[in-house]
């Protein structure tokens, strides 16, 4: 569990709205706000990936769909409720005393716009800051998510199914903070009754820590206790209370006796509750500066003073999804680079939650940790892959992740390196003092402690000196402290009862048959069997006959069972070579009278006898028996070897062998190297490549994220559009009068039906010239009239007779062709013949 605890703001206790969108999202946008309605008293702000180069429609085109007033934000505006705000093309905006701040974008450059306001308005509203996550590519918003559920705030996601692009939403729904995953219109509605939903306080438990079954906040440890192993009275009850409180605002429970009902049946929401107790907000090299004073003090120097053979050794405690470990592995990877040599290293990630232990272990993160990591880190310690990046093996391998409960079990030893930040911090006084003494005794003297930035080490300031305060960095000194509070039968949770095995039961007859072969084995062995040893062909003794204390030898070191660490110094070099011919020939094999000093002043004679043993499977076996030899004797029968002669034909084996592996090293060596060359020499050209294609990449996703905002929009623009020609069509049907527009080239553009039957018009007409077309009016300056009305841009009146001898009023009014300087002109043509006879 690895967070700051961040403080409540006390300023703006409203609920602020910030609804994340990017390809795809105008009509999740349109969707929400159809739905949503205008008093609600909440202020929204909308973030898109808009082109800095394109001019937006969004306050236009979401008009349509609310009543709310639309604006686009200048630096230094004020958050008003009931108000919508849209996020200018190309600025990165934030959120500061309760008024917007614009920065503007570096161009061509990946840029998370809303990672940066969500984690802008987490840190000023709180619990009161909401987001959500609509249709779009890629991850952004998922940090930001991390920020908003770390503060106690509500986040949302649209239904990866309904929206047009599933990215987004997948990559926030996938770090389990959401609070509810539905469809765009749905949304709204949900968003009102969590606004609405008042938030009922818990009752602060003050007394001993206990289970309780009577009071439910003790039945809701309990149960979390059950599935997670983890105590959380030892936890500041104030933390653990207000997670509590949100998951009942979420869940619409006011009285927390039937939450604790509802974690009874409910093992998802359990599962909920314990994703919200631990809270994963992490980040890559977390507090920049911190991790450089590290880089500087500590690790540059138990790089120059680590000794090749004993390696360096880490344990980073609380790692959450392991961003920080990641970041202090990468820092040592570069202080090996500097210094020119690379000794072992071995780093301990440990963490109470399994989900977090193999989150990290996994080492895939969004591609907005390019934000945290340069792209140099990137490029040499990440592989990407899609919308994420990979931690390359390298880096990967030199990391042990496992579960471990800080204030229950025993610590790891001799590290050179402790670091646990921002965990302390959620525990109590007591139990933080036990952990300390914990990370303490973990720390070697001269080893350094790294903690967070809110954290101190005043339970055990005697064993160690401050190195760094402001970057909490102490190393420890030579003062021995006791190690306090490894016991914790008191406080640590009972466990289940033992289960109890089930042994088939013997009759009495039966066992007393087997007790009395078993006995009559063991006298036979004492009394007429030689001490030995059953040996497999790796010289590891797997099984022990009679009396062999005399021929057993513990040796300091490595713990192993292999005959010559076990036997006395002067049998070692013959039982050695009597396996080696027994194994080989597959015979009994005796060595010479010996004679040895097993103990103090007591010599005694004896032979070594091998004997293999045969067996099925591909193992070898052979017994090695020690024959005590009272008197001088010799036995025909048995065949001895002359053992300098055996070790001498057995050295000469060895060396051909050895000649020809390294003649056969020398020559797949040289075939390395050379290949070795060509990779090199490849790997750079691919380095080289991916780098240009990465930045391409990126550049051409943010290309298209923009472009299929705008696409979004002049889509919606066509959709008017038809609607207005069919309003105009549908219009000049209604008011039957004989139309025709043209151009500035008098080429006709449009007619009305009623126009037909004096021009003759055609659908192929549209693009003609007027003057190609032959009317049926006794007027031959009919073409001049248009051409006066261009030319002088007034309106032109006068009466014609058509060929019927009807009157008509013709009027041709100039108007201008949008998005250009010239003008066009239109002309009605009405029947007046009824007026004209009067």
């Amino acid at each position: 569990m690895e967070s700051n605890e961040q403080p409540q703001p006390t300023q703006h206790r409203e609920f602020v709205v910030a609804l994340g969108a990017s390809a795809g999202g105008l009509e999740a946008l349109e969707k929400f706000f159809a739905a949503c309605p205008t008093d609600t008293g909440l202020p929204f702000i909308v973030i898109q990936h808009l082109s800095p180069d394109h001019k937006s429609m969004m306050a236009d085109l979401l008009g349509r769909y609310t009543a709310m007033p639309i604006k686009l934000v200048e630096e230094g505006m004020p958050i008003q409720p009931n108000h919508v705000y849209l996020i200018p093309a190309g600025t990165i905006m934030r959120v500061v005393g309760g008024h917007f701040v614009l920065t503007q974008k570096t161009p061509h450059v990946l840029s998370l716009p809303i990672d940066i306001f969500f984690t802008s308005m987490a840190e000023e509203y709180g619990d009161k800051a909401i987001g959500i996550i609509l249709s779009g590519t890629g991850s952004d918003g998922t940090r930001g998510a991390y920020v908003i559920n770390e503060s106690g705030g509500f986040l949302l996601a649209q239904s990866p199914k309904e929206a047009k692009f599933n990215g987004m939403p997948n990559s926030v729904i996938a770090t389990g903070l959401i609070d509810d995953v539905l469809d765009a219109e749905q949304l709204a509605e949900r968003l009102l009754d969590y606004v609405k939903n008042p938030q009922k306080i818990v009752k602060q438990d003050t007394a001993q820590p206990g289970l309780d079954y009577e009071d439910p906040t003790h039945l809701i440890f309990h149960y979390l206790a059950q599935t997670t192993g983890v105590d959380f009275h030892q936890y500041k009850q104030a933390t653990v209370t207000r997670r509590i409180e949100r998951r009942m605002q979420v869940k619409h429970i006011s009285d927390v006796k039937d939450y604790a009902k509802l974690l009874e049946i409910d093992r998802t929401e359990l599962a909920n509750l314990r994703r919200e107790l631990f809270i994963p907000v992490t980040r890559f090299f977390r507090d920049t500066p911190a991790f450089d004073d590290l880089q500087t003090i500590a690790i540059d120097d138990i790089v120059s003073k680590a000794e090749n053979g004993n390696g360096i050794r880490i344990w980073s405690a609380g790692i959450s999804s392991g961003e920080e470990v990641y970041s202090i592995a990468i820092l040592f990877f570069e202080a090996f680079e500097r210094a020119r040599r690379w000794p072992n290293l071995k780093i301990f990630a440990t963490d109470v939650n399994p989900q977090a232990i193999e989150l990290a272990s996994a080492g895939h993160y969004p591609e907005s940790i390019a934000a945290e990591v340069s792209p140099e880190r990137l490029q040499r310690f990440f592989s990407k892959s899609g919308n994420e990046y990979i931690v390359k093996p390298e880096l990967r391998q030199v990391v042990v992740f496992a579960k471990h409960n800080l204030l229950a079990d025993p610590p790891f030893t001799r590290m050179d390196l402790v670091t646990c930040r921002n965990t302390l911090i959620y525990f109590q006084a007591e139990p933080q003092n036990k952990a300390l003494q914990r990370l303490q005794y973990a720390t070697k003297p001269g080893g350094y402690l790294f903690l967070g930035s809110s954290e101190s080490i005043n339970a055990i300031a005697k064993g160690f000196d401050t190195v760094h305060a402001k970057s909490k960095i102490f190393r420890r000194n030579y003062v021995n402290m006791p190690l306090i509070g490894l016991d914790n039968s008191k406080n640590s949770l009972k466990s289940q009862p033992r289960l109890t095995r089930q042994f088939s039961k013997l009759n009495a007859l039966e066992t007393a048959e087997v007790a009395l072969l078993d006995e009559t084995s063991h006298q036979l062995i004492n009394a007429y069997s030689p001490p030995g040893f059953l040996v497999n062909d790796h010289q590891e003794i797997i099984h022990l006959y009679g009396d062999v204390k005399p021929f057993y030898k513990i040796r300091a070191g490595a713990a192993s069972m292999d005959i010559t660490r076990i036997l006395p110094d002067g049998l070692i070099s013959v039982v050695s070579a009597l396996l080696f011919k027994a194994l080989k020939d597959q015979k009994v094999f005796y060595s010479d009278r010996l004679k040895l000093e097993l103990e103090p002043e007591n010599p005694c004679l004896l032979r070594v006898c091998v004997r293999p043993i045969s067996s099925n499977a591909d193992e070898k076996f052979a017994l090695v028996l020690f024959e005590p030899l009272p008197l001088q004797h010799d036995d025909p029968q048995s065949q001895t070897i002359n053992l300098d002669d055996e070790t001498a034909a057995r050295i000469e084996v060895l060396q051909q062998e050895l000649a020809a592996t390294r003649e056969s090293l020398q020559a797949t060596i040289e075939e390395l190297e050379t290949s070795n060359e060509e990779l090199q020499a490849t790997n750079e050209e691919l380095m080289a490549s991916n780098e240009e294609l990465q930045s391409s990449n990126e550049e051409l996703q943010s290309v298209n994220e923009e472009l299929n905002t705008v696409n979004a929009e002049y889509q919606e623009k066509v959709l008017r559009l038809n609607q207005l020609n069919a309003d105009l069509d549908t219009m000049a049907k209604a008011v039957g009068v004989a139309t025709i527009f043209v151009d500035h080239n008098l080429n006709i553009s449009r007619f009305s039906p009623d126009a037909v039957g004096l021009f003759k018009l055609r659908d192929s007409d549209l693009g003609r010239p007027l003057s190609d077309l032959h009317h049926s009016f006794d007027n031959e300056h009919l073409i001049d009239y248009f051409e006066q009305t261009l030319k002088t841009t007034l309106p032109f009146e006068t009466e014609l007779i058509h060929q019927n001898h009807k009157s008509y009023l013709l009027r041709i009014l100039p108007y201008k062709i949008p998005s250009s300087d010239k003008h066009g002109a239109v002309a009605s043509f009405i029947d007046v013949t009824g007026i004209s006879d009067q």
